[in-house]
C-alpha cells in the first residue's frame, strides 16, 4: 500500500482474525470494523476483497490532522477517508461517522465484525462492557464471526475497570447462540512509544473469536 498508519507496528492479533475469517466466510463477505480509526484494519480487509463497513466517530481519525510522535516530533497523520481514496479502495468501504454506542450504525447484518482495543478507552467507560459486546453481537448474521482484541489489566486501576477484561470473563457473554472458536492472551510485554502513548509502556492483550450458531 502507498499509505501507512502510525499504528502500523503496534502488536495485534488481527492476522489470527483474518485466518479464521477466510475459513468461515466467502471471499466477498461484509465485515464491520468498530473503531475503524485511520484504517489500520479497514484497508487490509478491503485489499483482501471484503466489503467493509468502517464505524468511527473521531474526526481526526477520519479526516487526518496533526499528531505528536515520540521524540517530540509533530507530523501530519492522514485520515481514513484520504487513505481510502489514495489506495483506490473508497468504493469497497462504507464509512459510518457515528458513535457506535449511541446509534444503530447500519440496517443489515454483516458476515463478521471486528474491534481492536476500543472498549477500554475511558470515553467508553460510561456504558457497561456487556452493552458494547451485545451491540456487536446483534450486528452479526447466523454463522457469522465475532472478533475482538482487548487490553487486559496490568495496573491496579485496570483491575477496577471491567473494560480491561480477560478471555475467561469475556466468554461468559457467548454462552448462548455462540461458539467460542479461539482465545489467546499475552503476558506482560513492553511496547515501544507510539502516537497516543509517547513513552514505552506495558500491556497485556487478549483475543476472542466466536461464531454465531445457525438458527
Amino acid at each position: 500500500m502507498q499509505t501507512q498508519s502510525p499504528w502500523e507496528h503496534t502488536l495485534t492479533f488481527f492476522p489470527q482474525f483474518l485466518a479464521v475469517l477466510k475459513e468461515h466466510t466467502s471471499p466477498d463477505a461484509t465485515v464491520a470494523v468498530i473503531g475503524a480509526s485511520d484504517g489500520k484494519f479497514v484497508l487490509p480487509l478491503a485489499v483482501a476483497g471484503y466489503r467493509v463497513i468502517a464505524i468511527e466517530r473521531d474526526p481526526q481519525a477520519l479526516h487526518g490532522g496533526e499528531v505528536q510522535l515520540p521524540g517530540d516530533v509533530n507530523a501530519h497523520a492522514m485520515g481514513l477517508l484520504d487513505r481510502l481514496k489514495l489506495e483506490e479502495l473508497y468504493d469497497r468501504v462504507q464509512v459510518v461517522e457515528q458513535d457506535f454506542l449511541d446509534t444503530n450504525p447500519f440496517d443489515t447484518l454483516c458476515d463478521a465484525i471486528w474491534t481492536s482495543c476500543s472498549w477500554h478507552y475511558s470515553a467508553n467507560h460510561h456504558r457497561p462492557l456487556a452493552e458494547f459486546v451485545a451491540r456487536m453481537q446483534l450486528l452479526v448474521r447466523p454463522n457469522g464471526l465475532f472478533g475482538a482484541e482487548f487490553m487486559m489489566p496490568v495496573e491496579q486501576r485496570h483491575h477496577l475497570t471491567e473494560h480491561y477484561t480477560s478471555p475467561e470473563r469475556l466468554s461468559r457473554h457467548f454462552a448462548n447462540a455462540w461458539t467460542v472458536l479461539l482465545t489467546l492472551r499475552t503476558g506482560e510485554f513492553t511496547e515501544r512509544a507510539h502516537v497516543g502513548r509517547l513513552q514505552d509502556h506495558t500491556h497485556r492483550m487478549g483475543l476472542l473469536l466466536a461464531a454465531r450458531t445457525p438458527k
